[in-house]
């Protein structure tokens, strides 16, 4: 928010910023900044254009960098959903590490669109229905949508003796890519009655509600893979019988470039990967 601010870091004059800012106004139709007394202030257009052009140039700088220092050949760049990451994937890394302690990993946690084939990951893990054109794919798992509070909060009360409890408590909601991993589609399913499915904070990342549940917070509806660890660990109970999960139609996948399908990197990952996804057993 400084013309002069810009200038030092740029290595140029306060009016040559400015003046490349009107041309830039002018070009677009329309102003960037409102220039207020000893102050500037971005307006609409301004602030809708910053997040993306600011991971523009994050990229930029980011594809500069790896210019000046070349990629290891042992580093894995490994693009994961995040709430895969850190509910599943992370607590597992140890494991591999020990086995293939000259495989550098390299995680970025994100859920964007990216391009394998153009060299953006070496593997990608994606929620998502399948059927993924132009790369190698494997299965890892779906999952069932169940029910996980804290044991303190378990043992407070209102008492879950049964779903229909659960209008004495407050419902965390995660906003699934399909309505099957709703609260109203499982409480449907579990006959419960008079329990508001729409009320209760919502969540885009599965791994925040989790978090809400670990704190006492409410009950979350999640996937019972990304739970399994907390519920191993006590730090999560399902109030319910698990047979009251209800299944949901997408499933985790990994992929990988045609490019990249003789790597041996990439083949110990994904054989270590594989064989976590076997073992992993959800009761």
């Amino acid at each position: 928010m400084s013309f002069a601010k810009a200038a030092n870091e740029l290595g140029v004059t306060p009016g040559a910023i400015s003046h490349q800012i009107k041309a830039l106004e002018e070009w677009l139709g329309a102003p960037v900044f409102h220039r207020l007394t000893r102050a500037l202030r971005l307006t609409d257009t301004g602030a809708a254009a910053l997040p993306l052009l600011t991971e523009g140039f994050d990229s930029l700088s980011a594809g500069v960098a790896r210019m000046r220092n070349p990629r290891n050949d042992n580093a894995l760049a490994i693009s994961v959903s995040p709430g895969f990451g850190s509910l599943w994937l992370v607590p597992r890394l140890d494991t591999f590490r020990q086995k293939h302690p000259e495989v550098e990993l390299r995680i970025d946690g994100t859920d964007r669109l990216i391009d394998l084939a153009g060299g953006e990951a070496d593997i990608a893990i994606r929620y998502g229905p399948g059927g993924y054109e132009g790369v190698l794919s494997d299965r890892l798992f779906s999952m069932r949508a169940t029910p996980v509070c804290s044991p303190d909060l378990l043992s407070a009360g209102p008492a879950l003796r049964s779903p229909q409890d659960l209008k004495h408590h407050t419902l965390l909601h995660v906003e699934w890519k399909e309505v099957e991993g709703s609260w109203r589609i499982w409480l449907l399913a579990a006959g419960a009655q008079n329990v508001d499915p729409f009320d209760g904070p919502r969540f885009t990342k599965e791994e925040m509600a989790v978090r809400a549940a670990l704190d006492g917070e409410g009950i979350a509806l999640v996937g019972d893979r990304m739970a399994a660890d907390h519920i191993a660990s006590g730090r999560l109970v399902r109030p319910f019988d698990a047979e009251l999960s209800t299944p949901l139609v997408y499933a985790y996948y990994l992929l990988r470039p045609k490019a990249l399908a003789d790597s041996p990197k990439v083949a110990k990952f994904r054989d270590w990967l594989l064989e976590q996804v076997a073992g992993d057993e959800v009761g």
